[in-house]
């Protein structure tokens, strides 16, 4: 039977801590427990940290730790463990899922500290059961690089993979990023989640060039999860002038033109050299 028993003093050591990816009333009563009783937060962002505990009516010190905390930030951490409650946190969502801290787990653990986890929100599972896409298997891939080349070949090391793709990604890049991932995976079905557990949550599905398309001209805000379905049979595509268009520009993005309307015809089964000079005609529009 679960233990949930939470008044229980924690013992010294780490703590890994999972908060609400936006509304605060996800924190769970263990996680609330946990950090009223610590004697230490290490926070990736000690402002955001600020706004959950003042929520929750706690004033409990905090210290940043982030990508850029070096070595002895670390080690002065772990030492504390030894006698003190240690509290992980990011800014949301469940800590070093595409967030610091993993070294900081791995120097704790070689200490011989006492190391556990809350489970709690994480945006990429909460994407998943969004999008309607398999979960059975999938991977979680992180950001993609911002490089069109490194994102390419990035891209091009999953398209063999049959499970669900899952990326985080912002909003001026994310027209780019579809386009990247439909010219690497072919025109998969996929979804854009944004904004989860908050008053305009939103969960946009289609295949990767109609996202593309619908997120060209119109950048979202905030953080954002690419759900990408597995490969399966080819979606059969026509295309108006306007969706060629669309997907002419969202990967004119981060390619050269030529890169791009080779990507685009092959997509839709174009004469490229035509596809070329739309590309050229689109490109010296203002």
């Amino acid at each position: 039977m679960p233990d949930s028993t939470i008044s229980k003093s924690p013992l010294p050591g780490l703590y890994i801590v999972a908060t609400p990816i936006g509304n605060l009333g996800d924190i769970s009563a263990r996680a609330a427990a946990t950090l009223a009783s610590a004697d230490l937060i290490a926070a990736e962002d000690t402002r955001v940290t600020a706004k959950l505990l003042s929520h929750l009516g706690l004033r409990v010190p905090m210290t940043p730790y982030h990508d850029h905390s070096d070595e002895r930030v670390r080690a002065a951490l772990v030492a504390r463990m030894a006698a003190e409650v240690v509290v992980l946190v990011s800014d949301a969502g469940t800590p070093l899922i595409s967030d610091p801290g993993y070294k900081l787990v791995r120097d704790a653990r070689a200490a011989g500290r006492h190391v556990t986890t809350l489970p709690g929100a994480c945006a990429a599972i909460a994407a998943i059961t969004l999008s309607g896409l398999p979960s059975d298997r999938f991977l979680f891939a992180g950001f993609l690089p911002n490089k069109a080349k490194a994102r390419a070949d990035t891209i091009a090391e999953f398209a063999a993979l049959r499970s669900t793709l899952v990326f985080y990604e912002s909003g001026p890049r994310l027209a780019a990023a579809l386009g990247a991932l439909a010219a690497g995976l072919g025109n998969r079905e996929a979804a854009v989640a944004r904004e989860i557990s908050k008053l305009f949550e939103q969960c946009v599905t289609g295949t990767l060039t109609d996202l593309a398309a619908r997120y060209a001209d119109a950048p979202p805000k905030g953080e954002i999860v690419i759900v990408v379905g597995p490969p399966g049979e080819a979606i059969a595509e026509t295309a108006d002038d306007a969706t060629i268009d669309a997907a002419l520009r969202a990967a004119m993005a981060d390619k050269p033109v030529a890169q791009a309307a080779k990507a685009v015809a092959k997509q839709y089964g174009l004469d490229r050299h035509a596809i070329y000079a739309r590309a050229l005609t689109l490109k010296e529009r203002p």
